[in-house]
């Protein structure tokens, strides 16, 4: 009980693999996904004070780190699946939070659990940093896909996410979307050109696509 069962529960995030029950060349946990999400989100907000944005950097490493933890409760539903209807992502995100808060009140010392209900909570909204987590999350979901696609990997569903991401990436209004979109997914596209499958062709049909 206590912290100790907190700090326990992090191995758990190692073990769910993301995208599960699909050939992958190179599997990747929930665990180095938050990971990879923190560093984009550090250099994405950057971009952002750059520009005269003031951020919350205590908000925004508490968000993104935190921001799959209720995954080792239902683990990684596939992006297809859970973002179906409005309805099914509302009644997944409900059964997490219910989940998580449970976990809350048998194990947090309650000293510490109005705490942990913030870092824990979902958090992308419509905040500077929440929007910065949700670029940060989808851009991660855009180098996993691409990096299967550049192999070859003929999976239907890895098209699906590097389009369903970018496109959602495309429609944030930040500064470092518009700094993503012109300065880093052109160098992602010309090291792709040397694989076997047109990533050109899906990223400009995803840059064009209405949401």
């Amino acid at each position: 009980m206590g912290l100790h069962t907190y700090f326990r529960s992090l191995n758990d995030l190692e073990r769910i693999i993301r995208c599960p029950g699909k050939f992958k060349f190179e599997e990747h946990s929930v665990s180095a996904h938050s990971w990879k999400v923190v560093q984009y989100a550090k250099t994405l907000a950057d971009i952002e004070e750059q520009h005269g944005a003031i951020v919350d950097w205590k908000k925004l490493y508490e968000i993104t780190s935190s921001h799959d933890y209720g995954e080792i409760f239902i683990g990684d539903i596939k992006t297809p699946v859970k973002h179906y209807s409005t309805e099914l992502r509302s009644l997944l995100q409900q059964v997490e939070e219910g989940m998580v808060e449970h976990f809350i009140e048998e194990n947090i010392p309650e000293e510490l659990q109005a705490i942990f209900r913030r870092q824990l909570r979902e958090g992308k909204d419509g905040s500077l940093e929440g929007l910065i987590l949700e670029v940060a999350d989808k851009m991660d979901q855009v180098y996993e896909a691409f990096a299967e696609l550049q192999r070859g990997n003929t999976e239907k569903e890895f098209v699906i996410m590097y389009r369903q991401a970018l496109v959602k990436i495309k429609n944030i209004r930040l500064h470092c979307v518009s700094y993503f979109l012109e300065k880093i997914l052109p160098d992602l596209v010309h090291e792709g050109a040397r694989g076997s499958i047109n990533i050109r062709q899906i990223t400009e049909e995803a840059l064009t696509q209405e949401t």
